[in-house]
């Protein structure tokens, strides 16, 4: 069956895509020397060329960005060079890569930033759980509640983490605004409890997501700029009490930007069925531009959601994984390698590039 919604192209921002399967950032942890891609990462992103949009890894803005061992960034020159081994592998085969831009805030480490200095957060709000370290699960600490010269700062950090990404060679970026990372904990009022322009109303909270969209739009233009938000997230000990109402107001204060895309994670449609409230289909009302849906879809729960006109594209992950080429797949309905959870974050090649095709399983 090759007439899935799924299969049809699309155009996101300046770029018709074939498809509308997207595979999204995932996190393998397999940076090479001073966190800069290398071959291994090229070859991994070229099988998934056949992606209508592939969204890189999360890349560090800054080495304070950085939240966990072995991801790349996007800050020196040196990672700049890596990258353009993937995007020029990517695009030799066809393909299209957005890379996103990652400032974890609060789920870092004192072991894993410059000088051994606190975790920065919106407020000094420790997160419950353990961070990953070098030297293995270490308890979060309570972060250092970032001044208003500071904040300033970090938006300067995405805006030179955008233009290295166009150096670097690819297509568009995409904001990562989503699973209780900086933005996020800006957004949300547990985690932010300042009394000062970044703080208290909705509308300060959300100043510093709009602060960072509009740095990144001046370098990109906004058509090949996305954003990720999680409005039902909990991943890294989120809440809010004013969820509806803070993220209709985002999404409605981003389409002043032109974005390529708006990019919702949503409640794992395979765990349990999605209620409306504040997913896509709630957001189709308010948001101007394209969405793209990310939930734990398979083939068809992804292509009814196209169908019912709630998102434009589907985001895959773990499918995407063991997958390299899931619209062929999914184009003859054929069964999927089932993929391998304690290859997903760090190692080598294994559970990386060796999940083979179609062709490789049938010749």
């Amino acid at each position: 069956m090759t007439d899935l919604r799924l299969l049809t192209p699309v155009q996101v921002g300046p770029y018709t895509l074939p498809n509308r399967v997207v595979m999204a950032p995932l996190t393998r942890n397999r940076a090479g020397a001073n966190l800069a891609p290398t071959a291994l990462n090229a070859e991994y992103y070229t099988q998934r060329a056949s992606a209508g949009l592939i969204i890189s890894e999360a890349s560090q803005i800054s080495p304070q960005g950085m939240g966990y061992p072995n991801t790349p960034g996007i800050y020196s020159a040196e990672q700049v060079e890596g990258w353009k081994l993937v995007t020029e592998a990517v695009h030799q085969a066809g393909g299209r890569i957005f890379l996103q831009l990652w400032h974890v805030g609060r789920i870092s480490h004192s072991s894993l930033q410059p000088g051994g200095a606190l975790p920065v957060a919106p407020s000094a709000i420790a997160p419950a759980g353990e961070a990953a370290t070098y030297e293995g699960m270490a308890p979060f600490e309570t972060p250092h509640a970032l001044e208003v010269e500071e904040i300033a700062g970090i938006v300067e950090d995405y805006r030179k983490a955008a233009q290295n990404a166009m150096d670097a060679g690819f297509d568009g970026v995409e904001i990562h605004a989503a699973n209780g990372y900086l933005i996020d904990q800006f957004l949300q009022d547990s985690t932010n409890q300042r009394t000062d322009a970044y703080g208290g109303s909705i509308e300060n909270r959300t100043r510093f997501l709009l602060e960072v969209t509009e740095a990144v739009v001046s370098v990109w233009g906004g058509d090949r700029v996305g954003v990720r938000l999680a409005p039902t997230g909990t991943f890294n000990d989120m809440a809010g009490s004013q969820r509806a109402e803070t993220f209709s107001y985002a999404v409605q204060a981003l389409n002043r930007f032109g974005l390529a895309y708006l990019h919702l994670v949503e409640p794992r449609a395979d765990l349990n069925p999605p209620a409306p409230e504040l997913t896509s289909g709630y957001f189709r009302s308010l948001f101007e531009g394209t969405i793209i849906s990310a939930g734990g879809y398979d083939r068809d729960s992804g292509n009814e959601v196209l169908e019912a006109g709630d998102a434009d594209l589907i985001a895959y992950g773990r499918w995407f994984i063991s997958n390299p080429d899931l619209p062929q797949r999914f184009a003859v309905n054929a069964e999927l390698n089932e993929y391998d959870r304690s290859s997903f974050y760090g190692g080598d090649e294994r559970g990386y590039i060796d999940y083979p095709t179609l062709e490789l399983q049938t010749a």
